[in-house]
């Protein structure tokens, strides 16, 4: 196990890649000690690189977020190791698009675990150890499918409703005791996953690959995605003094996508 740092500590789940990643990154260069989490550990250790290589201060963990045995574990081996976190970004998230009638209750469970039931135990194994320290920051990674429905969406968007709720509840229980809660709701963001969904849209329209993704930059007023590095900035602001005062908000970054 690493020493304590007197550096704070943040937690990221889902960051080998995409926003998580992004998110590792922007905490790391700002001095704090970062604990990465998610299931592929290769990737995991070139982030812990990319950190150090920077001057930052960062470890990793390769971790299942649908196994609660192996969260749990995790969250605790950490709080031993570096002490309550500061920081608790829950970015471990899939995305499932499919018909109704063609989303099998497996697929709904697997959504479920991933996007909300993890959330929810590293709430519960952190928020009590923030508490104690009388601070914590925490930042749900949620989407604009938290704030209005989908075609073809229905468990994901379910499941980010739930987290928006989840976000909401907790605020108000850990108002007076120093740890905020707040919910962060990107549109469609360049990420890995967005390529996967605009692969999906070519095979089913014949749009090329490039057509498929403006398509979904379209979808909202400024034309543009999101970049992974812009929510990172926005967690960073959530952490910061300036965002001591703010809990239970919900923060759309969608190009105005919400607003149309």
């Amino acid at each position: 196990m690493p020493p304590r740092s007197p550096s704070p500590v943040a937690v990221v789940t889902g960051a080998s890649r995409g926003i998580g990643r992004a998110t590792a990154l922007a905490f790391g260069a700002a001095g704090y000690q970062v604990w990465s989490l998610a299931r592929a550990a290769a990737d995991l250790e070139t982030l812990t690189a990319a950190i150090a290589a920077k001057g930052g201060q960062a470890h990793h963990r390769a971790l299942d977020v649908t196994q609660p045995d192996a969260v749990r574990a995790a969250c605790r081996d950490i709080v031993s190791a570096s002490g309550a976190p500061a920081v608790l970004v829950n970015n471990a998230g899939v995305a499932l698009s499919a018909p109704l009638a063609q989303t099998s209750l497996e697929a709904f469970d697997q959504v479920m675990a991933v996007n909300l039931r993890a959330s929810f135990l590293f709430c519960q194994e952190f928020m009590p150890a923030m508490a104690q320290t009388g601070s914590g920051r925490v930042m749900n990674i949620c989407s604009t499918a938290a704030l209005k429905g989908f075609k073809y969406t229905s468990a994901y968007a379910a499941s980010k409703h739930a987290l928006l709720g989840l976000t909401r509840s907790l605020a108000v229980e850990f108002a007076g005791k120093g740890v905020t809660v707040n919910a962060v709701c990107p549109g469609w963001t360049d990420t890995e996953m967005l390529a996967r969904s605009a692969d999906a849209i070519s095979k089913a329209t014949g749009r090329s690959k490039e057509q498929s993704v403006q398509a979904l930059a379209d979808m909202n007023p400024m034309k543009r995605l999101v970049r992974p590095d812009e929510v990172a900035a926005l967690c960073l602001f959530l952490a910061s003094p300036a965002g001591a005062v703010v809990t239970g908000a919900c923060y759309p970054i969608d190009g105005g996508e919400s607003a149309a």
